[in-house]
């Protein structure tokens, strides 16, 4: 299991303890190109104990959000589906257009895109060797 990531709170604007107010704005901090996983969200939102929470605020955004709720996956460096199938295809479709590789059952390369939830770009920005190119 991957170390947790050294994290600095993200403050939201909103009274302390809104927990859906504190996810949206770490979420909505998640540049192109990067990844967070829910338990990631929910510990720079300063609740680290809630990762299932994370997904669940995220499953109730109205369709057509701007919010780059497709950044957030799976600790273990796959989409879930469970149940979501449709919501799957979509969020696989968006993180392929932003240059993120994912195969077709969801799996991607977490550690090569994760955001450490400071800086605008991936942990590690370079392709990797044999990498395919975007059609």
């Amino acid at each position: 299991m991957p170390k947790p990531l050294p994290a600095k709170r993200i403050e939201p604007t909103a009274p302390p303890g809104d927990f859906r107010v504190a996810v949206l704005a770490v979420v909505a901090q998640i540049p192109e190109g990067c990844l967070a996983s829910y338990g990631q969200v929910a510990l720079l939102a300063g609740f680290p104990q809630r990762p299932r929470q994370v997904g669940m605020v995220l499953s109730g955004l109205p369709e057509g959000t701007d919010l780059p709720w497709h950044r957030v996956v799976n600790t273990r460096g796959y989409v879930p589906s469970r149940g979501r199938w449709w919501g799957a295809f979509e969020q696989i479709g968006r993180l392929r257009d932003e240059g993120i590789e994912v195969d077709d059952q969801g799996n991607l390369d977490l550690e090569a895109h994760r955001w450490d939830g400071v800086e605008r770009k991936p942990k590690v920005a370079a392709k990797r060797p044999g990498a395919r190119k975007k059609a």
